[in-house]
């Protein structure tokens, strides 16, 4: 009896017995190696991949705002062709792209109460705040995280990780209430962390009122610098900065405890 095939009229045929050996054979081979496409596309999507990639975003939008100097519009004023709700909602966008690309808040806060008054300008600040922290986290949580997060080690990038992804909304609360940590950095320590978008926009949103608000009011009395409310204004930018800073030397000194 012949076990590998047998002959009848010149066709080979298969027995059982081989058909059963080639299946293990296919089957205990292994996975089939990658093609060039595939490997290509891994590579890509890989997490230093993105975060390189979130790098040269960052780097061509600094450089982008270095080139145009958008800080101009303090002194040569909004385009003549824009004015009202529409301005204030086109600064809006253009404060959270801005926000992104590392330009001071206050700098902006202080151009929209010149440009629109203490009520509009407010109302655009702080929707260009919650845009630019917004964009900024979902740009750090898609391209950042997954390469940073096993790089959080040291003692107080575990402690500012934890606080973040326990207690998100009341953390990022505080930061933005008491000014200290800067907005982009805050973005993207929040981005990294397990801190959900929502919370993240909300205590944006609502921690920075006050702060926002002090330098818009001071925007836009600038030109009348002994008015009681340009006066209050700076007395509101200077104590919460005073606050913060206590707040973070008690806060060294018990990590250093730890």
């Amino acid at each position: 009896m012949l076990d590998a095939t047998t002959r009848s009229g010149g066709t080979a045929t298969v027995t059982p017995r081989t058909a059963a050996t080639e299946l293990a054979v296919a089957t205990t081979a292994g996975p089939v190696p990658p093609t060039g496409l595939a490997r290509v596309t891994r590579v890509l999507l890989s997490p230093w991949s993105r975060l390189s990639l979130l790098v040269a975003v960052l780097a061509s939008a600094a450089t982008t705002v270095v080139l145009f100097q958008p800080q101009e519009l303090l002194t040569n004023g909004w385009p003549p062709q824009l004015g009202g709700a529409a301005a204030a909602l086109a600064y809006a966008v253009a404060y959270g792209l801005c926000t992104v690309a590392f330009v001071p808040r206050p700098l902006l806060n202080l151009a929209a109460g010149a440009l629109f008054g203490s009520q509009l300008g407010l109302a655009s600040a702080l929707a260009g705040t919650v845009l630019g922290s917004g964009i900024a986290f979902c740009l750090g949580r898609v391209l950042g995280q997954e390469a940073l997060r096993p790089l959080l080690r040291g003692k107080w990038l575990k402690a500012a990780d934890g606080q973040l992804s326990r207690h998100g909304f009341r953390t990022m609360l505080a930061m933005r209430l008491f000014p200290g940590v800067p907005f982009a950095a805050s973005n993207y320590c929040a981005a990294v962390s397990r801190m959900g978008l929502l919370p993240f926009l909300l205590a944006t949103g609502l921690g920075s009122i006050p702060n926002t608000a002090a330098y818009v009011v001071a925007g836009a009395r600038a030109s009348t610098p002994t008015s009681p409310a340009f006066l209050i204004a700076l007395a509101c930018i200077a104590l919460p900065g005073l606050a913060g800073a206590v707040v973070a030397w008690r806060k060294r000194h018990r990590l250093r405890g730890h």
